[in-house]
């Protein structure tokens, strides 16, 4: 307060008594402002000194999920007070309509549930059987194999080779150009090496 003194000493030296200072002019508008706001409606909870006891736990903190500073609950309060009728009644038919909703979600998701796990028990099955199905397969070509190794008879290796190789140039699924080795086989197989 004493910088504002200190402002208006020169201005009152000079002899300017006519003119007002605007400081004080700011001041005493903001302090009218300030009593206009606490006449208020919402403010005659402080007026009379009581606090309903709903407050009274936001105040101290009890209630968790409440507001936790004096000033949000009494802006809570200042509305529930202020609160039309209509208001009052849409925020219970909203809630209402909320709750349904919710047990109808709460629905679908369970019937969503009990729908994957009957999809995934049925998928379950079926990689199941297609897993016995491979292993079956695996066995038999295992078994087929092993009993193509077993025969050792002279003679037949060429045999051997002819049925691992692909001989016919309009089957083959190969990118490459193998007409020269398959010439070469079948050549050999003609007229095989002597040792």
């Amino acid at each position: 307060m004493d910088d504002f003194d200190m402002l208006s000493a020169p201005q009152a030296a000079a002899g300017n008594g006519t003119d007002e200072d605007p400081a004080a002019a700011f001041l005493a508008q903001q302090e009218s402002e300030i009593a206009g706001i606490e006449n208020d409606e919402g403010f005659s909870i402080l007026d009379s000194g009581e606090v309903p006891t709903s407050l009274d736990n936001n105040l101290t903190g009890d209630e968790s999920n409440g507001p936790s500073d004096a000033y949000s609950a009494i802006s809570s309060a200042d509305r529930l007070q202020a609160e039309p009728e209509s208001l009052r009644k849409w925020r219970e038919e909203q809630r209402e309509r909320l709750e349904v909703l919710d047990a109808n979600s709460r629905k679908q998701e369970s019937e969503w549930k009990d729908k994957a796990k009957v999809e995934l028990e049925e998928w379950h099955t079926r990689q199941d059987e297609q897993l016995e199905k491979t292993k079956v397969n695996n066995r038999a070509a295992e078994e087929a194999m092993l009993s193509d190794m077993d025969e050792n008879n002279p003679g037949t290796e060429w045999e051997r080779v002819a049925r691992l190789c692909d001989f016919n140039p309009k089957s083959s699924k190969q990118a490459k150009d193998v007409s020269r080795m398959r010439s070469v086989l079948i050549s050999l197989k003609q007229a095989p090496l002597v040792r």
